[in-house]
C-alpha cells in the first residue's frame, strides 16, 4: 500500500472493500455510515502533540439520509454520528499506519457539543489531533478531534481511543 497523504472518496470506498490496506485489516464502514467524503492532509508528524494529524470532510446535502427520521420536521443530524466520523478516522489513521487488524472504537474521554448540523449547512470539516500511538501486538491510538460546521467549531472530543486487532483479539465489548 502506497502511503499517501490526502485521499479521495473512491480511495475511501476502497478502504470500506478492504482493498486498501489489505484484507483482515482496517476498514472504513461502507455508506450511508461512511461520515466522510475525502482526506485533505494525513501525517504522522504535527498536530497539537506533534504525533500526528488528520482532515477530513463531509458534504452535507438536504437529502442525507438521517434527516428525514431524525427528526421530522425537525431534521438534525445525530451527535453519534459526528463522533463516529472522528472515531472512523482515527481507525484509519492506524491501517495508515501499518497497524495490523481491524479497527474497534473503545472510549473516548469526554464530548463536547456547541452546535447541530441541519440541512442548511454546507461542509463539515474534521481536525484531529492525534495523542499517542501504541503498536505492539495490536495497535492503539489516542487523539483529541475537533468537528467544524461552516468553519465554526461544533465537536469537541478529547482522549478518543481506537484500537485495530488481529482476528481473535478484538476486547470484549469493543464497539465497531
Amino acid at each position: 500500500m502506497e502511503r499517501k497523504s490526502s485521499y479521495t472518496y473512491e480511495d475511501l470506498l476502497a478502504c470500506a472493500h478492504g482493498k486498501l490496506f489489505g484484507e483482515g485489516n482496517a476498514r472504513l464502514p461502507l455508506p450511508p455510515m461512511l461520515m466522510l467524503d475525502r482526506i485533505l492532509k494525513i501525517a504522522d508528524q504535527g498536530g497539537k502533540y506533534g504525533k500526528g494529524e488528520i482532515e477530513a470532510e463531509l458534504d452535507i446535502k438536504p437529502n442525507l439520509w438521517f434527516f428525514p427520521c431524525h427528526f421530522e420536521s425537525d431534521p438534525v443530524m445525530p451527535g453519534c454520528l459526528g463522533l463516529d466520523a472522528m472515531w472512523q478516522l482515527v481507525g484509519f489513521f492506524l491501517g495508515w499506519m501499518k497497524a495490523p487488524g481491524r479497527g474497534r472504537a473503545l472510549s473516548v474521554g469526554e464530548v463536547k457539543f456547541s452546535d447541530m448540523v441541519t440541512p442548511k449547512a454546507k461542509k463539515i470539516t474534521f481536525h484531529i489531533d492525534i495523542k499517542k500511538v501504541l503498536m505492539r501486538k495490536f495497535g492503539i491510538a489516542v487523539a483529541d478531534g475537533t468537528m467544524f460546521i461552516d468553519g465554526k467549531p461544533a465537536y469537541e472530543c478529547k482522549d478518543m481511543r481506537v484500537g485495530v486487532f488481529p482476528d481473535g483479539m478484538a476486547p470484549a465489548g469493543a464497539g465497531a
